[in-house]
């Protein structure tokens, strides 16, 4: 590769690493161009997936501010850039991963920290921001009926009080 291509790559990589919400790194041995096409395009609304050259990704990520990925970038190597729902983007590696053994996820970078594979497992065990925020809006629905039903109780709660009062003063005269 000439020098002023190795550069273009490099400040390629380092705007994709810096415009991106989370990295996940992959190894992408065993798979067809076929295979990698179909990932490609079960993550496109979230991410872009791309091979990259070890070294340069390597100095990139320095040039991004990006640390702990060194150790994972060895072999054949693809990351996925995720500028949309990191948790959707782990989600669809996994299911890969389960259904395409040879890929495996190494790794990655989000929210400034480095993650493991168990880490980006767990990443992809979370649900969705949407359920996430329906359960939000149950739990507060919830707890707006609650709280209306003690203001109505209440009040009808104080009128039975004053009744039964009264019957007693009723009964007593």
């Amino acid at each position: 590769m000439a020098m002023a291509q190795k550069d273009a790559s490099v400040a390629e990589l380092t705007k994709n690493f810096e415009s991106s919400t989370a990295v996940l790194l992959t190894e992408y041995r065993g798979l067809t161009v076929a295979q990698l096409k179909q990932l490609r395009n079960d993550i496109r609304q979230d991410a872009d997936y791309a091979v990259v050259k070890n070294t340069l990704t390597k100095i990139a990520a320095a040039n991004a501010g990006v640390t702990g990925l060194d150790d994972e970038l060895k072999g054949p190597s693809a990351i996925a850039f995720v500028h949309g729902d990191p948790v959707a983007v782990a989600k669809s590696l996994r299911n890969f991963a389960k259904a395409n053994p040879q890929l495996v996820v190494k790794g990655g970078y989000f929210d400034g920290a480095a993650l493991t594979a168990d880490e980006v497992n767990k990443l992809a065990d979370l649900e969705s921001r949407e359920v996430l925020l329906a359960k939000l809006a149950g739990a507060m629905k919830a707890t707006m009926t609650k709280a209306a039903y003690v203001f109505q109780a209440l009040p009808s709660k104080a009128v039975r009080t004053v009744d039964a009062l009264r019957e007693k003063q009723d009964t007593a005269a």
